[in-house]
């Protein structure tokens, strides 16, 4: 019952937070009238993208904490943090390249999870990699964003 009711806890934050942070930092005009790369995705993909990556991120943070594994843990918090903050940041300010630091950070933040628990669980492991790709993707979107518009 504990284990499920952490499952719970995790997934309201990462989820719970994710709807949140969607609903207060769309695209906006300016989002609209910016000059994209080649590579920029259409606006339908976000939400279900993100939706996915917002219940590997609750799973992969669930393990870590049942394991015990603090050092991932703390790596989880930190992503999950900058991974707020970057919308807002991004869409509501229309600050390019603070946001380009941001996705930096959360990017290395990302890692440092994945390395904390790469040879401890794999499951966990796993959950991420897919979220490590799209940050990646986000990261060089963001600084071509900033680098065409800047």
């Amino acid at each position: 019952m504990k284990a499920l009711a952490s499952l719970i806890g995790f997934l309201l934050v990462s989820l719970g937070g994710g709807f949140w942070i969607g609903q207060i930092a769309r695209p906006d005009g300016w989002f609209r009238h910016l000059a994209k790369p080649w590579f920029n995705p259409p606006d339908w993909l976000f939400a279900p993208v993100w939706s996915v990556l917002y219940v590997l991120i609750a799973v992969a943070g669930w393990r870590a904490f049942r394991a015990g594994n603090g050092k991932a843990l703390t790596a989880w918090i930190i992503q999950m943090a900058l991974n707020f903050l970057w919308p807002p940041l991004f869409f509501n300010a229309h600050a390019t390249l603070p946001a380009l630091i941001v996705i930096l950070g959360l990017l290395a933040a990302i890692l440092i999870f994945l390395a904390r628990v790469g040879t401890r669980d794999r499951v966990a492991f796993w959950c991420f990699v897919p979220y490590a790709m799209w940050v990646s993707y986000a990261t060089l979107l963001n600084a071509a964003i900033w680098r065409m518009n800047g």
